[in-house]
């Protein structure tokens, strides 16, 4: 069974809102941008440090442990991206807007990091996984395409062979070859064009209502993209070997920098005084 929600996004940006309030809030108190230096500034970066470790920590650990029963990895996942998102926001809230030194090459690499992340939930999310995170093998693939393909067939066997046609090109039926690696990062640009191709082609069918009409257009919607995800299955792992390859050692460099900047933050601000 595949998972299909989706929702760490919106539960992160949730979180960076109330943030951001809390935030506002104690810079109005204040009367100005938290410093870094301040109680308020310390308490966010260090929990933003915290959430960065459990980040590049806590799912890594879980994934790897696969004999170990404490939640599933697709949960992790989810996990891993929201404090992925939250940590970084509050180091940069942490940085009072000063970005020179060495607290500057910190969030450079974090940002980094970030947007790296971004670009592998991309690539993660063109194969359908199962609700442990586990990628679907392909004979499920193909079972679900046969599926969706005889109820294609059974809505239009009252069209015209040209119509039929038609429909069938659009759901992506036929013989079709490997997706290759740019496939795979423009799928979002795919999609768009040939939801713009269905949405004309959908105005020519005949002898179907509207419920019909929408049946339809979701049967060629899963199929055409159960289609992509079958044929991107071999790029999708190439690119995330790569992705990996680029990714963590990028994470340890921020790691290390964030280390050497709380430490020399703790022997200035404190074992000099």
């Amino acid at each position: 069974m595949l998972d299909r929600r989706s929702n760490e996004l919106w539960i992160a940006f949730l979180l960076i809102g109330c943030i951001t309030v809390v935030y506002m809030t104690a810079v109005v108190l204040l009367g100005s941008i938290p410093a870094a230096s301040d109680f308020f500034g310390h308490s966010m970066g260090a929990v933003g440090l915290l959430l960065m470790l459990m980040t590049e920590t806590l799912y890594s650990l879980r994934k790897r442990r696969g004999s170990v029963r404490w939640g599933r990895t697709a949960d992790w996942l989810k996990f891993h991206i929201i404090t992925g998102l939250v940590g970084p926001y509050l180091a940069l809230l942490h940085t009072s807007w000063k970005f020179n030194g060495l607290a500057g090459i910190v969030l450079l690499l974090t940002m980094i990091v970030v947007l790296s992340g971004f670009v592998g939930r991309y690539i993660y999310t063109a194969v359908p996984r199962t609700a442990d995170g586990v990628e679907v093998e392909q004979a499920v693939i193909e079972e679900q395409i046969q599926k969706a393909q005889a109820e294609l067939e059974e809505l239009l066997i009252d069209q015209d062979a040209s119509t039929r046609q038609a429909v069938y090109r659009a759901a992506g039926l036929g013989a079709a070859s490997p997706a290759s690696e740019s496939q795979v990062l423009s799928r979002v640009f795919t999609g768009w064009r040939q939801q713009q191709e269905w949405r004309t082609l959908r105005a020519g069918l005949k002898h179907l209502d509207m419920t019909q009409v929408r049946h339809l257009s979701s049967l060629v919607e899963r199929r055409r993209n159960l289609a992509r995800q079958m044929n991107s299955i071999l790029a999708v792992r190439k690119l995330l070997a790569v992705w990996h390859t680029v990714h963590i050692p990028i994470g340890l460099a921020l790691f290390l920098s964030a280390f050497i900047h709380v430490g020399a933050a703790i022997y200035f601000a404190t074992l000099l005084r």
